[in-house]
């Protein structure tokens, strides 16, 4: 397997929340973005955006609210927006398939190999919850990475935070997404959605960073 393939593998289960647009074309094939809604287990959902090429969906028949089993690489690039560069993430799709109805899988899965490229920021809530938020560089094809904000919380938390620029870690979590308020110029506001990875499990890649650290307060 390609190693950049295996260093990035998500695998989301969801309904199609929106119709798919045309985001843009390259080499004579055409890519299009769509959300779609995963569930959490708290009865809440993540609505998580998906850059699909127009080679998977012929002859899909893919319409708003088919439940869809996706499976590929979660991505960031820039985009050029509000007269600045913002970092946009999206799940962009190796394959996108009809549910059976029957997926016994996590619904939502993200595995990444990288190297942190910004120093750990550690914070506590109001309520005492630990967080570290970090920044993640994971290789990519042709020499390009991908920028994935981080979040981990408790035990992990307190592990991040002693974490260097430079290293190597393993995580394993979930796409989630938040909305949020901006404030514009004229004083009114916009709903946004931010993207970031939570951590259930992660690790040193050296071959001796002993056992996995494991969510937990």
């Amino acid at each position: 397997m390609d190693n950049n393939i295996s260093n990035n593998q998500a695998v989301i289960i969801g309904e199609i929340d929106s119709d798919f647009v045309l985001s843009h074309e390259i080499y004579a094939e055409k890519f299009y973005t769509c959300t779609v809604r995963v569930p959490r287990l708290s009865g809440t959902a993540d609505n998580i955006r998906i850059m699909v090429s127009e080679r998977l969906l012929l002859g899909g028949g893919f319409e708003v609210g088919d439940t869809v089993v996706i499976t590929g690489q979660f991505r960031s690039y820039n985009s050029y927006e509000d007269g600045g560069n913002r970092l946009v993430l999206t799940v962009f799709a190796k394959d996108i398939a009809l549910s059976d109805g029957e997926d016994s899988k996590n619904p939502n899965s993200l595995y990444l190999n990288g190297f942190i490229c910004k120093p750990p920021v550690y914070r506590t809530t109001p309520f005492g919850r630990e967080i570290t938020d970090l920044l993640l560089a994971v290789n990519r094809s042709y020499n390009k990475s991908d920028y994935i904000p981080i979040i981990a919380w408790g035990r992990n938390a307190r592990f991040a935070k002693s974490l260097c620029v430079g290293d190597n870690i393993r995580i394993w979590g979930r796409i989630q997404s938040r909305t949020y308020q901006k404030r514009l110029d004229d004083d009114t506001t916009i709903e946004k959605t931010a993207y970031e990875v939570s951590v259930n499990r992660m690790e040193l890649a050296a071959a001796d960073a002993g056992a996995p650290y494991e969510t937990g307060v």
